[in-house]
């Protein structure tokens, strides 16, 4: 077993920390007061290829692999969760392109993505009434002579307003997971409207929004896939975006550590740095023992996803033990800096609000727990 990293992760994981630390971290509570979509900042991520760590070079991507990829969510999820989450999404967008679209397919959408002429991408799996549950999703594809007709209601989409491309989920047969076909629809095709952004707890500076679909005509060539195996593709997909979550998690909690050792060596009481006493150093230790664990389950599922083998479970538990154990540290750390982590003049309120999100989207904590029971018991 060898936890070295090879050059092209190095590179790709120090590319990703110059380029948080000088263009990102500067303006990560700016963008979050103001809720403002970090468009400058995405479109240099394209450039250093960070919109296509896993795609081929071929189609103008990185071809890095997904540990690269753990690791440059890592470092830009320290800096900023809400741009972490866009280039995750995005990501996420262009691996499912790449897996499952023709030739033809691939060759229209994922250079667009890799160049960042298409800023960012989206997926619209989930619903109003239908989340943890997307086989019972109501959204149609009608067939017609020439293509086929959407309409429904998602939600939750993140990038919605900026997406150059929708990965879009419609029932086209009778009820249940095979009835289930998705839809590549680009920016500005009629009947794709985009809704209000959502006024978010956290991750401010992500755009997200409800989508409605009417009467939304998409060409025959639009369908990713053969019909009937939308809902295998959303959960390939799922599988891995949960590797892109549990990362996003580690750097968020990684960032709030260091606030917390930061603060604990300078704040006096009792006529001594907190920091020396052991509560405190109990906080700490535990936070970084969890925070280790959390990096190497994550690297484990990247690196079984890289080599090509089964990573559903490795996923599953990744994403679990990460967000849960990313949310037990931002807690500790707003302990330990008391009153002075509830203002915004620290950002440790800022790192409590992102990461909450973290157990919930890409398959929430329950369902991460139904994911390893059943694979533990084979059901």
């Amino acid at each position: 077993m060898d936890f070295e990293l090879n050059e092209t992760q190095r590179l790709i994981a120090t590319t990703a920390r110059d380029y948080a630390a000088k263009v990102i971290a500067p303006v990560a509570a700016e963008l979050d007061r103001e809720e403002r979509f970090p468009e400058k900042i995405i479109a240099g991520l394209a450039e250093l290829g960070l919109l296509g760590v896993n795609v081929q070079a071929r189609w103008g991507g990185a071809e890095a692999g997904v540990v690269s990829y753990a690791l440059a969510m890592i470092e830009i999820s320290k800096a900023c969760a809400s741009t972490a989450v866009t280039m995750a999404v995005t990501n996420m967008v262009a691996e499912v392109i790449q897996e499952f679209a023709n030739e033809a397919q691939k060759d229209e959408h994922l250079p667009r993505f890799t160049s960042g002429e298409y800023l960012t991408g989206s997926f619209a799996l989930s619903e109003p009434a239908v989340g943890s549950d997307p086989a019972r999703m109501t959204t149609t594809a009608t067939e017609t002579d020439d293509g086929w007709v959407l309409d429904g209601q998602k939600q939750w989409i993140t990038n919605g307003a900026y997406a150059g491309l929708v990965i879009v989920w419609a029932r086209t047969g009778g009820p249940g997971a095979r009835g289930i076909s998705c839809f590549l629809v680009p920016k500005n095709t009629p009947g794709l409207l985009i809704g209000k952004p959502e006024d978010k707890l956290g991750l401010r500076a992500s755009n997200t929004v409800p989508i409605t679909l009417e009467a939304c005509r998409v060409p025959k060539s639009a369908m990713l896939g053969d019909e009937g195996i939308g809902f295998r593709i959303a959960m390939m997909a799922l599988d891995g975006g949960r590797i892109g979550i549990a990362a996003q998690s580690i750097g968020i909690a990684a960032a709030a550590l260091d606030e917390a050792v930061a603060y604990a060596k300078e704040r006096q009481a009792f006529g001594h740095p907190i920091a020396e006493y052991q509560a405190i150093q109990w906080m700490l230790a535990d936070s970084r023992t969890e925070l280790d664990a959390a990096r190497l389950l994550t690297l484990r599922a990247a690196a079984q996803k890289e080599k090509g083998v089964a990573f559903t479970e490795e996923a599953s538990i990744a994403k679990l033990f990460a967000s849960e154990a990313a949310n037990r540290i931002c807690n500790r750390v707003m302990q330990i800096h008391g009153g002075y982590g509830y203002i915004r003049e620290f950002a440790a309120e800022r790192h409590l609000r992102d990461v909450r999100v973290t157990t919930i989207y890409e398959g929430t904590s329950e369902i991460q727990r139904l994911v390893i029971a059943r694979q533990l018991l084979r059901l």
